[in-house]
Parts: C-alpha cells; sequence; structure tokens
C-alpha cells in the first residue's frame, strides 16, 4: 500500500465549549487575561474549511467526516486534507481518529486517503467519486500552547467566524481544547480555569454536525429526548453514565440554541432535559454512591429564569389563545383589552428571554456545566472492574419502576391540596422519564402501562396548573382586573381536583 507523509494513526481528544458573549470582538483580550493563558504568547491564522460528503450522506450516517482546508500563510496558502472517525457519543469531550496530509489545492486527493481507513469505506473508489461540496467553515482562530509542569499539553484554538450552507449563515463562535500530550483532566483543568471569568458551555455538536444541520435548515432545532437502547450486560455505573450523558446533552445543546433563536420549545426542551436529568440522578442514586454528582447550586438562577420563560411561553402560546372568543364575546372593549393583554405578555416574554440570555453569560453557570460534564466522563472509568450477572439490569429496571409507580399510586390517592397534586405531577414525570429511558430493559406491557399512566396523569394536572399560572401572570402585568378573575373562574371550573 502506498504511504504518505502523515501519522498513520492519530486520536484527537478534545473538549468544545461554546462562548455565550455578547461581543465576540473581545474575547481573545479576555482569554488573554485568564490565568492559564496569561502571558502565554498567542499566534493567529485565518482558516477556510470545506466539507464533503455523498448527495445522500453516506460518511456522516458512518459517523465520518472529510475537509479540505486551506490556511493562509505568508508564502501562499496551505492546503489539508483530514479524515476524521468514529466520534464518540454526544459530549462535549469528544475522541476520534484523525488523520491528516498536505495536498497540492483546492481538490481531494484520493491516494491521500489510502493510508487511513477509507480503503475499507471505499473498497471500489465509487464513494470517493460520488462527494460533493455540502457546507463551508470560515473563521479566524487564535491559537494558544499552555505546557504543564505534569507534561501536559493542551492546544487552546478560539475559532470566531461562520459556516455558511445554501445560501444560509451561521455563527461560530467557540473553544477547542485538544489534547496534545498527557491526560484528559488536562483539558479540564485549562477548561476551569478559563471558566472562572469567561462564560463558556459544553459544547456536543462539532463544527461538521452543526455544519450539516445548517445544510438541513436545522441547526436551531429543539433538541428532543433521544434514550439510547441499552444492552442488557452492562455494568450499572455504566449504565448510569449513557444515560445521565444523553440527558445532559439535551439541556445543554437547547440551552445553547437559546442564545439565538426565540423559538418557545427550545426553552421548553432545555427544561425537559434538566428535568430528565434530575430524575436519572434519582433513579441511579444507589448506583451513584461512591460517585456522588457534584453540586448544582450555581446553575439555580439559570433554572429560575427558565422556569419562568416556560411558564410565559406557554401562557402565550397555549393556554390563552383558545380562551380569547371565550372572554371576548364579540364585544369590541373586550376584545381590544385581550388584545392588550397578550401584546404585554409577549413583551413580558421577551424580556424574560433576554434574563436566560444574561444568566447564560454567568461564569459560575459554565463552570458548573463543565464540573458535571467531567464527573459525567469520569463515571465509566469506575466500572473497569464490575462483574455483570445475568438478567441483573432488567432486574434493577424492573423493581425500580414498579417502586416509582407504587410511590405515584400512593401519592394521588392521598392528595387533597394544589401543594399534593403538584407533588403527584412530578411523580409523574419521574415514572414517565424512567420508563422512556428503560424501556428496553423492561417487560413490554409494563413500560406500556406505566407510560400511558404517568403521561395522562402528567398532562391533565398540567393544564389545569397552566390555567392556575396564566392566571398569576396576568395578575402581575396589573391590567384588567376582570381578566384574572375569568381566568380564575375557567382554572376552578376546570374537571380534576387541586387547583
Amino acid at each position: 500500500m502506498k504511504q504518505r507523509l502523515h501519522k498513520p494513526l492519530s486520536q484527537e481528544v478534545e473538549l468544545k465549549l461554546w462562548l455565550p458573549n455578547p461581543d465576540p470582538s473581545t474575547l481573545a483580550r479576555r482569554l488573554a487575561r485568564t490565568s492559564v493563558l496569561a502571558r502565554r504568547k498567542s499566534s493567529q491564522q485565518s482558516l477556510h474549511n470545506i466539507y464533503f460528503d455523498t448527495p445522500d450522506q453516506q460518511l456522516r450516517r458512518q459517523q465520518t467526516a472529510l475537509r479540505l482546508r486551506c490556511i493562509d500563510h505568508a508564502t501562499g496558502p496551505q492546503w489539508l486534507q483530514t479524515l476524521k472517525t468514529g466520534a464518540s457519543t454526544s459530549s462535549a469531550l469528544s475522541r476520534r481518529g484523525e488523520w491528516e496530509t498536505p495536498v497540492a489545492g483546492a481538490r481531494l486527493e484520493r491516494d491521500a486517503l489510502d493510508a487511513t481507513p477509507w480503503p475499507d469505506l471505499d473498497p471500489d473508489g465509487r464513494l470517493f467519486a460520488s462527494l460533493v461540496p455540502c457546507f463551508a467553515t470560515i473563521f479566524q482562530r487564535t491559537l494558544w500552547w499552555v505546557r504543564r509542569r505534569d507534561g501536559s499539553v493542551v492546544e487552546v484554538a478560539l475559532d470566531i467566524g461562520y459556516m455558511e450552507a445554501d445560501g444560509r449563515r451561521a455563527p461560530i463562535c467557540e473553544l477547542e481544547l485538544e489534547l496534545k500530550s498527557g491526560q484528559p483532566a488536562a483539558l479540564f483543568d485549562v477548561a476551569r480555569d478559563i471558566a472562572a471569568t469567561v462564560a463558556v458551555l459544553p459544547a456536543s455538536q462539532s463544527k461538521a454536525e452543526r455544519g450539516f444541520l445548517l445544510a438541513q435548515g436545522d441547526l436551531h432545532q429543539p433538541l428532543g429526548a433521544q434514550a439510547p437502547d441499552l444492552p442488557v450486560k452492562l455494568p450499572k455505573v455504566v449504565l448510569a453514565h449513557t444515560v445521565l450523558r444523553e440527558m445532559f446533552t439535551q439541556f445543554t445543546t437547547n440551552l445553547n440554541a437559546l442564545q439565538t433563536s426565540d423559538d418557545p420549545e427550545l426553552a421548553h426542551q432545555a427544561r425537559v432535559g434538566w428535568r430528565r436529568f434530575k430524575s436519572g440522578l434519582q433513579l441511579f442514586r444507589k448506583v451513584l454512591a461512591d460517585t456522588p454528582p457534584p453540586s448544582r447550586e450555581a446553575l439555580r438562577p439559570l433554572l429560575s429564569c427558565l422556569s419562568e420563560l416556560r411558564n410565559l411561553d406557554v401562557a402565550l402560546t397555549e393556554t390563552l389563545p383558545p380562551l380569547t372568543a371565550a372572554y371576548s364575546m364579540g364585544d369590541g372593549q373586550r376584545t381590544q383589552a385581550w388584545q392588550a393583554l397578550m401584546l404585554a405578555l409577549a413583551q413580558t416574554t421577551g424580556i424574560q428571554r433576554k434574563a436566560v440570555r444574561y444568566a447564560l453569560h454567568e461564569p459560575t453557570v459554565g463552570a458548573c456545566l463543565l464540573t458535571i460534564t467531567q464527573w459525567l466522563e469520569n463515571l465509566s472509568a469506575t466500572a473497569e472492574n464490575q462483574r455483570v450477572r445475568p438478567n441483573s439490569l432488567r432486574h434493577w429496571a424492573k423493581h425500580r419502576v414498579r417502586r416509582w409507580r407504587a410511590q405515584l399510586e400512593h401519592a394521588q390517592q392521598h392528595a387533597s391540596t394544589p401543594e399534593d397534586w403538584h407533588r403527584v405531577r412530578i411523580l409523574a414525570k419521574r415514572l414517565r422519564y424512567g420508563t422512556q429511558t428503560l424501556g428496553n430493559l423492561l417487560p413490554s406491557r409494563l413500560a406500556k402501562q406505566c407510560s400511558r399512566q404517568a403521561t395522562e396523569l402528567q398532562t391533565s394536572i398540567g393544564a389545569r396548573r397552566d390555567l392556575s399560572q396564566a392566571a398569576v401572570l396576568v395578575a402581575q402585568l396589573e391590567l384588567n382586573r376582570g381578566m384574572v378573575e375569568f381566568l380564575r373562574g375557567v382554572a376552578v371550573g376546570a374537571s380534576l381536583p387541586g387547583a
């Protein structure tokens, strides 16, 4: 086999961070003043990257990326062809195979892939022949090299620019911390030093992933639950790692999209991701007894802002619109009053959405999210010597779900106050999330029964709570006392107890 002048095998270990900064032009200066980068010389590069795939995205489906990169030099442009394979599961910390080769110009070279896994993907060359440009990324990169006393070396890259595909553009504002030598813990050490003064968010999507989403018009689509298929032979702590990481990714991915999109579903799915994560911690509480999760106290202000935003979104887009005719009753003055209410509510919602974005700019938020990310990544290492007994996971999952179902039914039977019914709703959510998470480990009949029971109960209690909450929000606007009484009357007239 013909050999090229590139590494025959390389693993890229990288920690990706989004930067929710309102002024990217100041980021390089702010980063240069952090304790870990101060007094370290930086360098700059202008990078233009073109990503290739087949029209039906065969490479993407196989977790493979192929790109051409042009680096501007004083002596002229330098072109590099890079193949990346085997992305790990969705996480800010990624491990991928990487092969990079200098090429003559702005064209892919088939023989530059000979000493990579490409021949296994494309033995007859048909795949290579069908490759087309899919999107491009253009950005300015500022580089620092951090050499630590323990011998580890971390490359810190600040990328600011944009990606474009089919006439669409999206900004790039992120940090990539790549491990050049040492252990992955060094990446988190450097990241925490940065996060002490600069706001960051763990980034579960690479530029390649985001570029394909942009090309499809799906870049800021809300990310729903993606519960993984769970092997039946797996140490419980590895199961916890797999499940909790997916839940946490749902939370952080929607948080990032909230920075630039006003889609109400983003706040909803961010809150769902966090509630699922909390339920997951409760589900695996005994499993994690020796490796308890870190404090989440620093997230409290952000979570409070998210909760208030979700209440406003629900009132504005779901609860109040169907009541327009019932309140107005064809009366012009009442119709005008209702329109004024909806306008004021929309303005309040916009202000609250800005409050969520401001909360994301607090460095303490990113530092907390980083700590959780590292804790999640370290979980699987604790299971190296654990033995797995046959059917132990199925037995454990069935026992946990049945116990949660019994707690829900007990709470429902003894509920008489609004606080009691709020507790029932929380338990219904927990049962629903747990059943969805452990679905393929549970008996089919049990999974269906629990899911249906929890969903119906959560929905019915939630509908009445939303009416009561809308009345509270309208009262806070201090526009029209009659509207408040109208909404309270509608809530009281709902069929479920516990208002």
